[in-house]
């Protein structure tokens, strides 16, 4: 092109108020085709554009413009109602140039994170994976893939796209996500938007902001300790950089956690780390979402008591408001670190979320929790919570309980159901004080409440370990 033709380009771009490409309104990829945006909620549309462009952005649900402006970072964003007609709709963003997102859905949004039992697809082996992937044709469940990548800072956009849930796409997908992607849209009858951010590997020091480790000495300590590894980060907020932040401040309905079997070398750190993560991502998504999580299954760890104060962990975190925890004791594999069985994962997971977000009361939501216990005489009463309707053992009698003195020394224990309530002792001891179940890396208790859920592993006391095990 001569020098004169390209001068009198520019000059009719400017002229006609067009743009080049670099200055065109555009959108982060979690904004996109296919995408879920979260029903009857404000929700956040979001992009970048010249400075001081007009942006215009319209739900097709109510046709109701809202507009803004570019800003000096050349960022914007506007907050839409969304309604609950599921769809399709069609989103436009329009500013010198018009982008129109496609069959867009109204439903719930979940975020699932964790490492490889999250991550953990039928194409990597499940049970029963071919049947699933065959039946797997839902046009109202959406997938979307954060690619793996990490950042000394946080970032504004992740690699993925909204893909609508067929067996090729559910093949490489989250199982355990699909599987509960799945109970929702079947119970509901709404859409489902999946976002599975996940790393096999990983502990969860990666997936916390900075700002969120170096205000806990306790967690930049532990932090600190961390070794390199071949199979992934463990830098504090390295995945939490470029696998969460890009996608603050999609709207979410809750959050799906399975991770804990890379920080089982400091379980006692875990019970102050997972905590502060859903209070790190509820703090910078200004919502105080549903987060459930599962507790990791028995495998042959190193330590003698590595699993079980890691569940431990994970069950004290009950007590953060708005969570809740399927207990996997029974579908686990003790030979194996990824159970194959995802479906009952998902499926628990899911029984919470009904439960507990959608109201389904009816729903099992949990096993028997502990409580409290009670001496009577050389015998213990535990109670617990979620066994309403009873306990029962699967099996003729319940297994893994151990009882102990005040010498601290643990025997195996008979225990028995009375009502609600177990009854545990052992002759060999005559004063007990503490009772444990399930406490060593590959028990597989028997407990259950009447609806089918397993008890979470517990202890009465609070002792340290012997021999720094």
């Amino acid at each position: 092109m001569k020098l004169t033709s390209l001068r009198k380009l520019l000059l009719g771009m400017l002229l006609t108020g067009a743009t080049t490409s670099a200055e065109a309104v555009s959108l982060p990829a979690i904004i996109g085709h296919h995408m879920v945006l979260q029903r009857n909620a404000e929700v956040t549309i979001w992009g970048w554009g010249k400075t001081g462009e007009e942006i215009t952005v319209t739900g097709s649900w109510d046709s109701q413009p809202v507009k803004t402006k570019a800003n000096t970072q050349a960022k914007w964003s506007v907050t839409l109602q969304t309604s609950a007609a599921p769809g399709p709709h069609t989103v436009t963003v329009q500013g010198y140039n018009t982008l129109v997102l496609e069959d867009v859905l109204l439903g719930e949004v979940w975020l699932c994170s964790g490492q490889s039992n999250m991550e953990w697809s039928a194409s990597m082996g499940i049970d029963n994976a071919d049947q699933h992937t065959k039946e797997a044709t839902y046009p109202s469940i959406r997938f979307f893939q954060v690619g793996h990548r990490t950042a000394d800072a946080p970032q504004l956009d992740v690699q993925g796209q909204w893909v609508v849930c067929t067996p090729e796409t559910m093949k490489y997908f989250s199982a355990v996500g699909y599987f509960f992607g799945r109970e929702i849209h079947q119970k509901l009858n709404v859409p489902v938007g999946l976002i599975n951010s996940s790393w096999g590997g990983t502990p969860a020091e990666v997936w916390l902001s900075s700002e969120a480790i170096a205000s806990s000495p306790v967690l930049a300590e532990a932090a600190a300790k961390r070794k390199e590894v071949e199979w992934g980060p463990v830098q504090p907020a390295k995945a939490y950089n470029a696998m969460i932040a890009p996608l603050i401040p999609f709207r979410l309905a809750g959050a799906l956690w399975y991770q804990g079997e890379s920080n089982t070398d400091a379980p006692e750190v875990y019970a102050q780390m997972l905590p502060a993560l859903i209070q790190d991502w509820r703090t910078a998504w200004k919502n105080e979402f549903s987060f459930y999580f599962a507790q990791i299954a028995p495998y042959t760890y190193g330590g003698a008591e590595e699993w079980p104060r890691l569940a431990e962990a994970q069950l004290k975190t009950l007590r953060v408001p708005n969570t809740g925890m399927a207990v996997l004791h029974d579908i686990g594999n003790v030979n194996d670190i990824h159970p194959r069985n995802k479906l009952d994962v998902g499926k628990r997971l899911a029984g919470l979320a009904l439960n507990k977000t959608y109201g389904q009361k009816e729903v099992p939501a949990s096993g028997p929790i502990y409580r409290e216990m009670k001496k009577e005489g050389n015998k213990i009463r535990l109670y617990f919570d979620h066994a309403d309707q009873g306990l029962m053992a699967k099996g003729k009698e319940l297994t893994h309980f151990e009882i102990a003195g005040e010498d601290q020394r643990f025997v195996p224990a008979q225990a028995r159901i009375d009502g609600k309530t177990l009854v545990v002792s052992a002759k060999e001891v005559k004063n007990p004080v503490a009772v444990r179940m399930g406490w060593s890396n590959t028990a597989t208790p028997n407990l259950y409440n009447k609806a089918g859920l397993p008890a979470s592993t517990f202890r009465t006391d609070n002792w340290p370990r012997k021999n720094n095990l």
